[in-house]
């Protein structure tokens, strides 16, 4: 297993990368992000409950005390990332959604800083700089490519998608110190997002559309959940298991805006740029540098330990 575990963060990111498509769909049937979100996480988080009383009934098992973490995870976490990302890929091409959501270690680098009293040093100073270069390249604004929709409300909802995705780090990194599965954590995540949209989204247009062609559109919204909300969590906690943090980050870090990228070529001929891939790349270095810093200095603090 360990030496085909670096497969799974790869297919992990390959499948967050896959999302906007899943997104425009729906957009494009009228479905509103509160429909679109309501209909991923409900469904999400029956197929996680299901799973879970076959494997282990215990995860279902929380502290009262803990429920504010729960709720912080799901609401403040993955609902603002999902709402945001849902603007950003209908806005923007998606590989620059997806480099702009990938800026997630910047903004938990900076979290950290205040909550966990992790020091700002030169070098990941000099990270975070490299990375928002290669944003601005990757942005398109550089060429003038006709073919590069280029919206500044996009962007910031793309930028705002790495803040949230940022504060679910953290927060489910408090969780898992108190003992919690990280499939514990993403059953009420997704149970808590549905349980607060389900009032201000339409069931009724989801029903309409699984309707319209029971197998296809069926299957396509159960594809929807078990590619964006189930199956990379799964992928890459299983990863985690026999490989390090850094490592696993990396990787879907750096094959998530590829897999965008391709998938915005093969469904809406979003052809990028020179300076388009040239950006992409120099963002997926720089996260990996700041990513490999910090994988040497928590193998540092196991040392001294």
């Amino acid at each position: 297993m360990k030496k085909i575990a670096f497969i799974l963060p790869l297919i992990s990111g390959g499948m967050w990368g896959a999302s906007g498509v899943f997104i425009r769909r729906l957009s494009e049937y009228g479905m509103d992000n509160s429909t679109i979100l309501f209909s991923r996480t409900a469904i999400a988080a029956i197929l996680i409950f299901i799973a879970v009383l076959f494997y282990d009934r215990s995860l279902l098992k929380i502290k009262i005390k803990d429920i504010w973490l729960f709720l912080a995870c799901g609401l403040l976490g993955m609902l603002g990332m999902s709402l945001c990302y849902n603007e950003a890929v209908n806005r923007l091409p998606l590989s620059l959604a997806a480099v702009l959501m990938s800026l997630t270690p910047v903004f938990v680098m900076i979290m950290a800083t205040f909550l966990f009293k992790e020091k700002i040093t030169a070098g990941k100073t000099g990270c975070m700089l490299l990375a928002l270069a290669g944003c601005v390249l990757a942005s398109g604004i550089l060429e003038g490519t006709e073919n590069i929709s280029f919206s500044w409300s996009g962007i910031l909802a793309g930028l705002v998608t790495a803040f949230f995705y940022a504060l679910y780090s953290i927060f489910s990194k408090l969780t898992t110190q108190r003992g919690y599965s990280t499939y514990t954590i993403i059953f009420y995540s997704m149970l808590s997002i549905a349980v607060v949209l389900l009032p201000f989204s339409d069931p009724g247009l989801i029903g309409a559309f699984v309707k319209e062609a029971p197998a296809v559109n069926g299957g396509f919204m159960i594809w929807q959940s078990l590619c964006t909300s189930m199956l990379p969590y799964i992928f890459y906690t299983i990863a985690l298991l026999h490989m390090e943090a850094g490592k696993a980050s990396i990787l879907a870090s750096g094959a998530e805006p590829v897999a965008a990228a391709c998938f915005g070529i093969l469904f809406y001929s979003e052809m990028p740029g020179l300076l388009t891939v040239v950006g992409i790349c120099i963002t997926i270095a720089a996260l990996t540098l700041l990513c490999m810093g910090k994988q040497e200095i928590e193998n540092e603090r196991r040392d001294r330990v």
